[in-house]
Protein backbone atom coordinates (compact mmCIF):
# COMPACT_ATOMS: atom_id res chain seq x y z
CA UNK A 1 0.00 0.00 0.00
CA UNK A 2 1.93 3.29 -1.15
CA UNK A 3 -0.07 5.69 1.24
CA UNK A 4 0.35 3.84 4.32
CA UNK A 5 3.10 4.73 6.79
CA UNK A 6 3.29 1.55 8.63
CA UNK A 7 3.31 -2.07 7.28
CA UNK A 8 -0.08 -3.45 8.16
CA UNK A 9 -2.65 -6.28 6.87
CA UNK A 10 -5.18 -6.06 3.62
CA UNK A 11 -8.46 -4.96 5.16
CA UNK A 12 -9.51 -8.64 4.70
CA UNK A 13 -8.31 -10.53 7.58
CA UNK A 14 -5.59 -12.91 6.65
CA UNK A 15 -5.80 -15.58 8.81
CA UNK A 16 -2.60 -18.17 8.97
CA UNK A 17 -3.86 -22.36 8.82
CA UNK A 18 -2.86 -23.47 12.30
CA UNK A 19 -1.07 -27.00 12.69
CA UNK A 20 -2.67 -30.42 13.09
CA UNK A 21 -1.94 -30.15 16.22
CA UNK A 22 -3.87 -27.17 17.48
CA UNK A 23 -6.84 -29.78 17.25
CA UNK A 24 -6.36 -31.32 20.77
CA UNK A 25 -7.48 -27.55 22.20
CA UNK A 26 -11.02 -27.35 20.46
CA UNK A 27 -13.42 -28.42 23.08
CA UNK A 28 -11.75 -27.73 25.65
CA UNK A 29 -13.44 -25.33 28.64
CA UNK A 30 -11.26 -22.92 29.26
CA UNK A 31 -9.04 -23.45 32.96
CA UNK A 32 -4.98 -22.66 34.08
CA UNK A 33 -2.69 -25.03 32.25
CA UNK A 34 0.35 -23.24 34.28
CA UNK A 35 0.74 -21.75 37.69
CA UNK A 36 4.28 -20.01 38.16
CA UNK A 37 4.49 -18.96 41.55
CA UNK A 38 1.55 -17.03 42.69
CA UNK A 39 0.66 -16.03 38.85
CA UNK A 40 -1.87 -18.05 36.70
CA UNK A 41 -1.93 -18.79 33.11
CA UNK A 42 -4.99 -19.72 31.46
CA UNK A 43 -6.02 -21.85 27.77
CA UNK A 44 -8.36 -18.52 27.37
CA UNK A 45 -5.25 -16.40 27.18
CA UNK A 46 -3.14 -18.26 25.02
CA UNK A 47 -5.82 -18.55 22.56
CA UNK A 48 -6.65 -14.97 22.59
CA UNK A 49 -3.04 -14.33 22.20
CA UNK A 50 -3.44 -17.25 18.79
CA UNK A 51 -5.82 -15.15 17.49
CA UNK A 52 -4.08 -11.86 18.30
CA UNK A 53 -0.85 -13.62 15.98
CA UNK A 54 -2.54 -14.63 12.86
CA UNK A 55 -4.40 -10.98 13.01
CA UNK A 56 -1.22 -9.71 12.62
CA UNK A 57 0.54 -12.19 9.98
CA UNK A 58 3.01 -14.11 12.53
CA UNK A 59 4.25 -17.28 11.64
CA UNK A 60 6.09 -19.36 14.10
CA UNK A 61 7.74 -22.80 12.77
CA UNK A 62 7.31 -24.31 16.21
CA UNK A 63 3.88 -25.52 17.71
CA UNK A 64 2.74 -22.25 18.20
CA UNK A 65 0.61 -22.82 21.40
CA UNK A 66 3.48 -24.50 22.82
CA UNK A 67 5.95 -21.27 22.27
CA UNK A 68 3.34 -18.99 23.90
CA UNK A 69 2.72 -20.96 27.07
CA UNK A 70 6.99 -21.35 27.05
CA UNK A 71 7.25 -17.34 26.61
CA UNK A 72 4.27 -16.45 29.04
CA UNK A 73 6.07 -18.86 31.59
CA UNK A 74 9.35 -17.15 30.95
CA UNK A 75 7.27 -13.74 31.56
CA UNK A 76 6.15 -15.07 34.70
CA UNK A 77 9.55 -15.29 36.24
CA UNK A 78 11.07 -12.11 34.68
CA UNK A 79 7.91 -10.15 36.40
CA UNK A 80 8.20 -11.72 39.92
CA UNK A 81 11.67 -10.57 39.70
CA UNK A 82 11.22 -7.02 38.11
CA UNK A 83 8.65 -6.63 41.11
CA UNK A 84 11.41 -7.26 43.70
CA UNK A 85 13.73 -5.50 41.74
CA UNK A 86 11.26 -2.59 41.68
CA UNK A 87 11.34 -1.84 38.21
CA UNK A 88 7.70 0.63 36.75
CA UNK A 89 6.62 1.23 33.29
CA UNK A 90 6.56 4.64 31.02
CA UNK A 91 2.90 4.80 30.73
CA UNK A 92 3.56 7.03 27.86
CA UNK A 93 5.15 4.48 26.33
CA UNK A 94 2.72 2.39 26.83
CA UNK A 95 0.07 4.03 25.98
CA UNK A 96 1.66 4.75 22.25
CA UNK A 97 2.00 1.29 21.88
CA UNK A 98 -1.40 0.20 22.68
CA UNK A 99 -2.94 2.89 20.71
CA UNK A 100 -0.62 1.31 17.84
CA UNK A 101 -1.81 -1.75 18.06
CA UNK A 102 -5.14 -1.19 18.26
CA UNK A 103 -4.86 0.67 15.16
CA UNK A 104 -2.84 -2.38 13.40
CA UNK A 105 -5.99 -4.66 14.40
CA UNK A 106 -8.63 -2.68 13.89
CA UNK A 107 -7.48 -1.60 10.44
CA UNK A 108 -6.75 -5.75 9.73
CA UNK A 109 -10.01 -6.26 10.97
CA UNK A 110 -12.33 -3.37 9.51
CA UNK A 111 -12.69 -1.17 12.47
CA UNK A 112 -14.26 -1.63 15.70
CA UNK A 113 -16.98 -4.15 15.36
CA UNK A 114 -14.85 -6.55 13.49
CA UNK A 115 -12.54 -6.71 16.39
CA UNK A 116 -15.50 -7.01 18.79
CA UNK A 117 -16.75 -9.97 16.72
CA UNK A 118 -13.78 -11.88 15.81
CA UNK A 119 -12.10 -11.54 19.87
CA UNK A 120 -15.48 -12.01 20.80
CA UNK A 121 -15.05 -9.00 23.71
CA UNK A 122 -15.70 -5.39 23.66
CA UNK A 123 -12.96 -2.48 22.41
CA UNK A 124 -12.64 -1.59 26.34
CA UNK A 125 -12.42 -4.78 27.58
CA UNK A 126 -9.47 -5.97 25.07
CA UNK A 127 -7.86 -2.27 25.73
CA UNK A 128 -7.66 -3.38 29.39
CA UNK A 129 -6.07 -6.60 28.78
CA UNK A 130 -3.80 -5.50 25.98
CA UNK A 131 -2.47 -2.40 28.08
CA UNK A 132 -1.64 -5.40 30.69
CA UNK A 133 0.00 -7.59 28.22
CA UNK A 134 2.49 -4.83 27.26
CA UNK A 135 3.02 -3.11 30.87
CA UNK A 136 4.03 -7.01 31.20
CA UNK A 137 6.07 -7.12 28.29
CA UNK A 138 7.86 -4.12 29.32
CA UNK A 139 8.85 -4.64 32.97
CA UNK A 140 10.01 -8.28 31.22
CA UNK A 141 12.51 -6.83 28.82
CA UNK A 142 13.59 -3.83 31.58
CA UNK A 143 14.58 -6.72 33.77
CA UNK A 144 16.57 -8.88 31.03
CA UNK A 145 18.01 -5.28 30.36
CA UNK A 146 19.13 -5.22 34.13
CA UNK A 147 20.49 -8.78 33.93
CA UNK A 148 22.40 -7.88 30.62
CA UNK A 149 23.58 -4.94 32.45
CA UNK A 150 25.27 -7.20 34.95
CA UNK A 151 27.56 -8.25 32.80
CA UNK A 152 31.19 -7.22 32.53
CA UNK A 153 32.14 -5.66 29.73
CA UNK A 154 33.90 -8.17 26.77
CA UNK A 155 37.28 -7.00 26.56
CA UNK A 156 39.98 -7.92 23.75
CA UNK A 157 41.01 -11.18 26.03
CA UNK A 158 37.24 -12.79 25.90
CA UNK A 159 37.49 -12.23 22.20
CA UNK A 160 40.50 -13.87 21.84
CA UNK A 161 39.33 -17.01 24.07
CA UNK A 162 36.05 -16.89 21.93
CA UNK A 163 38.42 -17.25 18.66
CA UNK A 164 40.41 -19.76 20.46
CA UNK A 165 37.81 -22.23 21.57
CA UNK A 166 35.47 -21.81 18.66
CA UNK A 167 36.44 -24.37 15.37
CA UNK A 168 36.56 -22.56 12.55
CA UNK A 169 34.04 -23.69 10.76
CA UNK A 170 31.54 -22.76 13.80
CA UNK A 171 32.98 -19.16 13.27
CA UNK A 172 30.66 -16.02 11.92
CA UNK A 173 31.50 -15.17 8.40
CA UNK A 174 31.80 -11.49 7.09
CA UNK A 175 30.31 -11.09 3.58
CA UNK A 176 32.05 -9.51 0.63
CA UNK A 177 31.13 -5.58 1.62
CA UNK A 178 31.59 -2.25 -0.83
CA UNK A 179 32.75 1.42 0.10
CA UNK A 180 31.68 3.70 -2.53
CA UNK A 181 31.20 6.86 -3.13
CA UNK A 182 28.52 9.04 -5.61
CA UNK A 183 27.52 12.27 -7.40
CA UNK A 184 24.22 12.38 -8.18
CA UNK A 185 22.01 14.99 -10.43
CA UNK A 186 18.21 14.87 -10.24
CA UNK A 187 15.99 15.62 -12.76
CA UNK A 188 13.70 18.64 -13.20
CA UNK A 189 11.07 17.61 -9.92
CA UNK A 190 9.55 21.43 -10.36
CA UNK A 191 8.53 20.63 -14.02
CA UNK A 192 7.34 17.05 -13.60
CA UNK A 193 6.01 17.75 -10.00
CA UNK A 194 3.71 20.48 -12.48
CA UNK A 195 2.87 18.46 -15.18
CA UNK A 196 1.73 15.72 -12.53
CA UNK A 197 -0.63 18.23 -10.67
CA UNK A 198 -1.90 19.23 -14.16
CA UNK A 199 -2.86 15.65 -14.90
CA UNK A 200 -4.51 15.17 -11.43
CA UNK A 201 -6.56 18.30 -11.96
CA UNK A 202 -7.93 17.00 -15.58
CA UNK A 203 -9.19 13.25 -13.80
CA UNK A 204 -10.73 15.73 -10.87
CA UNK A 205 -12.63 17.31 -13.10
CA UNK A 206 -14.02 14.56 -14.75
CA UNK A 207 -14.72 13.30 -11.78
CA UNK A 208 -16.73 16.03 -10.68
CA UNK A 209 -18.58 15.91 -14.19
CA UNK A 210 -19.92 12.83 -13.55
CA UNK A 211 -17.31 10.00 -14.36
CA UNK A 212 -16.72 7.32 -11.67
CA UNK A 213 -14.24 7.76 -9.13
CA UNK A 214 -13.24 4.06 -9.30
CA UNK A 215 -13.26 3.98 -12.86
CA UNK A 216 -10.42 6.52 -13.39
CA UNK A 217 -8.70 5.13 -10.04
CA UNK A 218 -8.37 1.66 -11.91
CA UNK A 219 -6.66 3.34 -15.13
CA UNK A 220 -4.53 5.89 -13.81
CA UNK A 221 -3.71 5.54 -10.27
CA UNK A 222 0.38 4.27 -9.68
CA UNK A 223 -0.80 2.51 -6.78
CA UNK A 224 -1.04 -0.96 -7.87
CA UNK A 225 -2.34 -2.66 -4.08
CA UNK A 226 -4.97 -0.04 -4.26
CA UNK A 227 -6.12 0.67 -8.13
CA UNK A 228 -7.22 -2.92 -9.15
CA UNK A 229 -10.09 -2.30 -5.79
CA UNK A 230 -10.75 0.94 -7.69
CA UNK A 231 -8.42 2.73 -5.37
CA UNK A 232 -10.13 1.65 -2.25
CA UNK A 233 -8.01 1.28 0.99
CA UNK A 234 -10.25 -0.37 3.07
CA UNK A 235 -11.47 1.34 6.51
CA UNK A 236 -8.18 2.16 8.74
CA UNK A 237 -6.90 4.41 11.20
CA UNK A 238 -5.45 7.73 10.13
CA UNK A 239 -2.32 6.77 11.84
CA UNK A 240 -1.14 4.07 9.42
CA UNK A 241 -1.09 7.19 6.49
CA UNK A 242 1.08 9.91 6.18
CA UNK A 243 0.01 12.59 7.89
CA UNK A 244 -1.01 15.11 5.35
CA UNK A 245 -3.18 12.06 3.43
CA UNK A 246 -4.91 11.63 6.92
CA UNK A 247 -5.36 15.55 7.79
CA UNK A 248 -7.12 15.56 3.87
CA UNK A 249 -9.29 12.47 4.22
CA UNK A 250 -10.11 13.62 7.72
CA UNK A 251 -11.42 16.96 6.44
CA UNK A 252 -13.74 15.79 3.64
CA UNK A 253 -17.09 14.99 4.04
CA UNK A 254 -18.50 11.54 2.29
CA UNK A 255 -18.37 11.59 -1.21
CA UNK A 256 -16.75 14.89 -2.01
CA UNK A 257 -13.66 14.64 -3.53
CA UNK A 258 -10.08 16.32 -2.14
CA UNK A 259 -7.43 18.80 -3.90
CA UNK A 260 -4.15 17.71 -4.73
CA UNK A 261 -2.53 15.98 -1.42
CA UNK A 262 1.28 15.62 -1.50
CA UNK A 263 3.17 12.81 0.50
CA UNK A 264 6.18 11.44 0.20
CA UNK A 265 4.67 9.19 -2.41
CA UNK A 266 3.58 11.14 -4.72
CA UNK A 267 0.63 13.21 -5.63
CA UNK A 268 -3.17 12.35 -4.86
CA UNK A 269 -6.77 13.27 -5.11
CA UNK A 270 -9.06 11.58 -2.23
CA UNK A 271 -12.98 10.83 -2.27
CA UNK A 272 -13.65 9.31 1.25
CA UNK A 273 -16.23 7.20 1.59
CA UNK A 274 -17.21 6.29 5.42
CA UNK A 275 -15.41 7.74 8.58
CA UNK A 276 -15.85 6.42 12.07
CA UNK A 277 -14.20 7.96 14.49
CA UNK A 278 -10.26 8.26 13.86
CA UNK A 279 -10.75 5.34 10.83
CA UNK A 280 -11.76 6.32 8.09
CA UNK A 281 -12.85 4.54 4.06
CA UNK A 282 -11.09 5.97 1.10
CA UNK A 283 -10.43 6.09 -2.47
CA UNK A 284 -7.45 7.42 -4.20
CA UNK A 285 -5.50 7.96 -6.98
CA UNK A 286 -2.34 8.38 -6.85
CA UNK A 287 0.06 9.84 -9.29
CA UNK A 288 4.16 10.59 -9.32
CA UNK A 289 6.22 12.84 -11.35
CA UNK A 290 7.63 11.02 -14.34
CA UNK A 291 10.71 12.29 -16.06
CA UNK A 292 11.85 12.36 -20.28
CA UNK A 293 14.35 10.82 -22.04
CA UNK A 294 15.70 14.63 -22.19
CA UNK A 295 15.94 15.07 -18.73
CA UNK A 296 18.20 11.96 -18.82
CA UNK A 297 20.13 12.38 -21.42
CA UNK A 298 20.71 16.49 -20.06
CA UNK A 299 21.91 14.28 -17.16
CA UNK A 300 24.06 11.80 -18.45
CA UNK A 301 25.56 14.27 -20.48
CA UNK A 302 26.46 16.51 -17.20
CA UNK A 303 28.07 13.24 -15.11
CA UNK A 304 30.26 12.30 -18.32
CA UNK A 305 31.55 15.92 -18.49
CA UNK A 306 32.37 15.08 -14.76
CA UNK A 307 33.53 11.55 -15.15
CA UNK A 308 35.81 12.64 -18.08
CA UNK A 309 37.44 15.67 -15.94
CA UNK A 310 37.81 13.41 -12.88
CA UNK A 311 39.89 10.99 -15.37
CA UNK A 312 41.95 13.96 -16.83
CA UNK A 313 42.36 15.00 -12.91
CA UNK A 314 41.35 18.52 -13.62
CA UNK A 315 39.07 17.96 -10.83
CA UNK A 316 39.09 14.83 -7.76
CA UNK A 317 36.17 13.18 -7.10
CA UNK A 318 35.50 14.74 -3.70
CA UNK A 319 35.70 18.20 -5.10
CA UNK A 320 33.23 17.78 -8.14
CA UNK A 321 30.99 15.78 -5.44
CA UNK A 322 30.87 19.19 -3.56
CA UNK A 323 30.37 21.23 -5.98
CA UNK A 324 27.76 19.70 -8.24
CA UNK A 325 26.23 16.72 -6.68
CA UNK A 326 22.62 17.68 -5.96
CA UNK A 327 22.55 14.62 -2.99
CA UNK A 328 22.63 16.51 0.31
CA UNK A 329 23.51 13.47 2.62
CA UNK A 330 26.65 12.88 0.84
CA UNK A 331 27.81 15.82 -0.81
CA UNK A 332 29.49 17.13 2.05
CA UNK A 333 31.44 14.08 2.48
CA UNK A 334 32.71 14.17 -0.88
CA UNK A 335 30.20 12.00 -2.34
CA UNK A 336 31.57 9.02 0.22
CA UNK A 337 27.87 6.96 0.75
CA UNK A 338 26.96 5.42 4.16
CA UNK A 339 24.33 2.89 5.67
CA UNK A 340 21.44 5.73 6.91
CA UNK A 341 20.83 2.78 9.15
CA UNK A 342 23.98 2.31 11.42
CA UNK A 343 26.03 5.03 9.59
CA UNK A 344 28.86 2.46 8.34
CA UNK A 345 30.49 3.38 5.20
CA UNK A 346 30.61 -0.17 4.27
CA UNK A 347 27.91 -1.92 2.11
CA UNK A 348 26.69 -5.78 2.20
CA UNK A 349 25.26 -6.78 -1.52
CA UNK A 350 22.07 -6.69 0.06
CA UNK A 351 22.09 -3.23 1.36
CA UNK A 352 22.89 -1.42 -1.23
CA UNK A 353 20.47 -0.36 -4.30
CA UNK A 354 20.12 -3.17 -7.50
CA UNK A 355 20.99 -0.63 -9.65
CA UNK A 356 23.66 0.70 -7.62
CA UNK A 357 24.98 -3.28 -7.24
CA UNK A 358 24.75 -3.43 -11.19
CA UNK A 359 27.00 -0.40 -11.40
CA UNK A 360 29.89 -1.20 -9.42
CA UNK A 361 29.86 -4.89 -9.32
CA UNK A 362 32.42 -5.23 -12.02
CA UNK A 363 34.64 -2.35 -11.29
CA UNK A 364 37.87 -2.24 -10.09
CA UNK A 365 39.25 -0.17 -7.11
CA UNK A 366 39.11 3.64 -7.86
CA UNK A 367 37.20 2.98 -10.73
CA UNK A 368 34.28 5.14 -11.47
CA UNK A 369 30.89 3.30 -13.02
CA UNK A 370 28.82 4.85 -16.59
CA UNK A 371 26.42 7.44 -15.50
CA UNK A 372 23.21 5.11 -14.45
CA UNK A 373 19.74 5.86 -13.20
CA UNK A 374 18.92 4.69 -9.42
CA UNK A 375 16.61 5.57 -6.82
CA UNK A 376 17.50 7.66 -3.54
CA UNK A 377 16.02 6.81 0.04
CA UNK A 378 13.34 8.83 0.21
CA UNK A 379 9.69 8.05 0.74
CA UNK A 380 8.67 4.22 0.57
CA UNK A 381 10.07 3.69 -3.20
CA UNK A 382 12.81 6.46 -3.42
CA UNK A 383 12.92 9.03 -6.27
CA UNK A 384 14.59 8.57 -9.44
CA UNK A 385 18.47 9.99 -9.47
CA UNK A 386 20.94 9.70 -11.81
CA UNK A 387 24.59 9.52 -11.09
CA UNK A 388 27.92 7.95 -11.13
CA UNK A 389 29.89 5.78 -8.51
CA UNK A 390 33.51 5.06 -7.68
CA UNK A 391 34.26 1.90 -6.17
CA UNK A 392 36.19 3.23 -3.29
CA UNK A 393 36.99 -0.71 -1.36
CA UNK A 394 35.98 -3.93 -1.21
CA UNK A 395 36.15 -6.41 1.46
CA UNK A 396 36.05 -10.03 0.19
CA UNK A 397 33.65 -12.33 1.91
CA UNK A 398 36.03 -13.92 4.78
CA UNK A 399 36.07 -15.68 8.10
CA UNK A 400 35.84 -13.23 11.25
CA UNK A 401 39.35 -12.38 12.38
CA UNK A 402 40.39 -10.44 15.80
CA UNK A 403 42.70 -7.95 13.55
CA UNK A 404 39.87 -7.33 10.79
CA UNK A 405 36.45 -7.35 12.27
CA UNK A 406 36.72 -6.76 16.39
CA UNK A 407 33.73 -4.67 16.77
CA UNK A 408 31.40 -7.41 14.73
CA UNK A 409 33.33 -10.10 17.07
CA UNK A 410 32.83 -7.85 20.09
CA UNK A 411 29.36 -7.67 19.33
CA UNK A 412 29.19 -11.27 18.89
CA UNK A 413 30.52 -12.44 22.26
CA UNK A 414 28.64 -9.63 23.80
CA UNK A 415 25.33 -11.15 22.71
CA UNK A 416 26.25 -14.83 23.07
CA UNK A 417 27.00 -13.83 26.75
CA UNK A 418 23.84 -11.93 27.62
CA UNK A 419 21.70 -15.15 26.21
CA UNK A 420 23.71 -17.12 28.69
CA UNK A 421 22.87 -15.23 31.31
CA UNK A 422 19.42 -15.11 30.61
CA UNK A 423 19.22 -18.41 30.36
CA UNK A 424 20.77 -19.11 33.57
CA UNK A 425 18.11 -17.07 35.24
CA UNK A 426 15.78 -18.70 33.89
CA UNK A 427 16.94 -21.95 34.15
CA UNK A 428 17.68 -20.86 38.18
CA UNK A 429 14.18 -19.74 38.25
CA UNK A 430 12.82 -22.66 37.20
CA UNK A 431 14.21 -24.92 39.84
CA UNK A 432 13.11 -22.66 43.56
CA UNK A 433 10.01 -21.72 41.83
CA UNK A 434 6.80 -23.35 42.65
CA UNK A 435 5.67 -23.92 38.59
CA UNK A 436 2.88 -26.70 37.43
CA UNK A 437 1.93 -27.11 34.13
CA UNK A 438 -1.24 -28.83 32.94
CA UNK A 439 -0.49 -32.40 31.04
CA UNK A 440 -2.49 -30.69 27.80
CA UNK A 441 0.98 -29.64 26.90
CA UNK A 442 3.11 -32.26 27.81
CA UNK A 443 4.10 -33.16 23.92
CA UNK A 444 5.63 -29.58 23.58
CA UNK A 445 8.96 -29.51 22.98
CA UNK A 446 10.18 -26.51 25.01
CA UNK A 447 13.60 -24.70 24.42
CA UNK A 448 14.54 -25.31 28.56
CA UNK A 449 14.44 -28.67 29.02
CA UNK A 450 13.63 -27.60 32.82
CA UNK A 451 10.01 -27.40 31.93
CA UNK A 452 9.76 -31.35 31.52
CA UNK A 453 9.98 -31.74 35.87
CA UNK A 454 6.99 -29.35 36.82
CA UNK A 455 4.22 -31.12 34.48
CA UNK A 456 1.11 -32.63 36.92
CA UNK A 457 1.04 -36.08 37.14
CA UNK A 458 -1.88 -37.60 35.12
Amino acid sequence: MKTRRITILAATLLVLPLMASAQKYKGVVDKSVAVVGGELITLSEIEQEVQMMNARGYASDRNIRCELLENMMKSKLFLMQSRLDSLTVNEEMVEAQLSQQMDQVRTALGGDEGVEEYFHKPVYKLRQEWRKQIEDNTLTQQEQQEIARKIPEVTPYDVKQYLDTTSVDRLPVVPVKYKISQICIYPDREAASLAVKERLLSIRERILNGEKFATLARLYSEDPGSARKGGELGMASKSIFWPAFSDAAMALKPGSISQIVETPDGFHIIEVLEKKGDMFNARHILMKPSYTSEDRDKAFTKLDSLKTAIGDSLITFELAARFYSQDPATRTNGGQMADPNTGSAYFEIDQLKPQDYAAVKDLQIGQISEPVESLDNEGRSGNLVYKILRLDNIVPAHTASFEHDYTELQNDVRQAKQVQAIDEFINEKIKVTYIKIDPLFQDCEFELPGWKSKFVKD
